[in-house]
């Protein structure tokens, strides 16, 4: 499965990558792979009336951040031939990755074990809500559902009101995409020594449970009472850290969690009296005191008098850790954004200029790419084929017979 064009070797060049993925998350880490040069391919399902794509439809697809960079083939596996196919891909790849419920891939002739009986080499990594195993292997869910399932949801908002509601990328891609990525990277550097792939069981619970390692307050977790979401240095209860508004209704964000932080942080606000309400030992395990709130109120009350332009002048030289909420025009904008190329644009043959994120990877030797937008379904099938020697004449019958598109 060579590359379309020659580019620049990235650290994963030869590395070759079937994805049979559906949601963005289980896409993410084929995207942070091939961003690094593998090549990755997409197995897609045929859609009727797919070449009757209007452009504002193909505008949609390649504009697909977690699919650029790939290649796209559309193949039926429900078909023999289909099966047949994958079978072929496979026995010639490193890694499959797929984002099915547990057993489907079995169904289709293509689990673990059929496929590394044709290629010991092979990594295969199962991305499923809950796993491979155990009771809830077959229950549906969706990033929310592992936060509520893992107990990070009732650590957000005030107790006694609905907890706040973050955006997929925690559980779903800070949790499960990443960690598949980190396990795919692990797989291929343990076949360096031993010369054999393994299957790799990735539960999007199972990631979420295991980022809650990284909370200040986790240290309750062994106590008999758990913490709750208005305890802790970063609750959002102390003066120190939280989130601010402003004059013009716009927020600072404030996370002066060092006393020499908060410190420079009250003289930059004229409020020098208050730098005692630093953070202590005792906050890790219980909210703020009365004391304390009344601290967090005086600040507010500074902030809230001025706009806050006024306070990002006020904090430009200071030493302190201050933010404004950015607005995602305004994060464009950035001058660190815009100096580390944040924000790019890839150019498209047929729909033009694409916007992508960049990868936050920098290798100094073997830096990742972004030469290409996502691929449309089925965009490289017949180039596919014609490399697994497949001659023309049964391409089309495949096509014909619409086992490919």
């Amino acid at each position: 499965m060579a590359h379309r064009e020659a580019m620049m070797p990235g650290a994963l060049e030869g590395i070759t990558m079937l994805e049979l993925c559906r949601v963005s998350p289980a896409e993410l880490p084929g995207m942070m792979l091939a961003d690094l040069g593998a090549d990755v391919l997409r197995v897609e399902t045929p859609q009727p009336g797919a070449a009757a794509r209007s452009p504002e439809e193909e505008r949609h697809i390649v504009s697909a951040h977690t699919n650029r960079n790939k290649r796209s083939i559309a193949l039926d596996m429900k078909r023999p031939e289909g099966r047949s196919i994958f079978r072929q891909l496979a026995a010639k790849a490193d890694v499959v990755i797929e984002g099915f419920r547990p057993g489907v891939m079995d169904r289709l002739g293509a689990g673990y074990a059929e496929l590394a009986a044709g290629n010991p080499r092979l990594i295969m990594c199962s991305m499923s809500g809950f796993g491979q195993t155990g009771p809830s292997r077959n229950r549906a869910a969706h990033d929310l559902n592992f936060l509520a399932l893992s107990g990070a949801l009732s650590l957000w908002g005030k107790p006694g009101a609905a907890p706040d509601i973050p955006l997929n990328l925690v559980a779903d891609l800070g949790g499960a995409a990443m960690h598949a990525a980190f396990a795919i990277m692990a797989a291929l550097f343990a076949r360096e020594k031993s010369g054999l792939g393994q299957h790799i069981d990735l539960s999007y619970l199972d990631a979420t449970v295991a980022l809650l390692a990284a909370t200040p307050n986790q240290r309750r977790f062994d106590e008999a009472r758990p913490p709750r979401a208005d305890e802790g240095v970063f609750s959002g209860t102390y003066p120190y850290y939280g989130l601010y508004a402003t004059a013009d209704q716009r927020w600072l964000s404030v996370a002066c969690s060092e006393p020499h932080l908060w410190r420079n942080f009250c003289d930059a606000i004229g409020t020098p009296e208050l730098a005692p309400f630093a953070r202590q030992a005792s906050h890790y395990g219980r909210t703020a005191d009365p004391d304390e709130s009344k601290a967090r109120a005086a600040v507010q009350r500074v902030l809230v008098a001025h706009e806050l332009s006024h306070w990002e002048g006020i904090f430009a030289d200071a030493d302190v850790c201050v933010a404004p909420v950015a607005k995602l025009d305004e994060m464009r904008r950035d001058p660190q954004v815009v100096h580390r190329g944040l924000i790019t644009t890839i150019e498209h043959p047929s729909v033009g200029p694409v916007t992508q994120f960049a990868s936050a990877v920098r290798l100094s030797a073997t830096p990742a790419r972004i030469p290409h937008a996502a691929p449309l379904p089925g965009e490289h099938t017949v180039e596919v084929l014609r490399a697994l020697g497949l001659p023309a004449d049964v391409i089309e019958n495949l096509r014909n017979a619409h086992v490919i598109e």
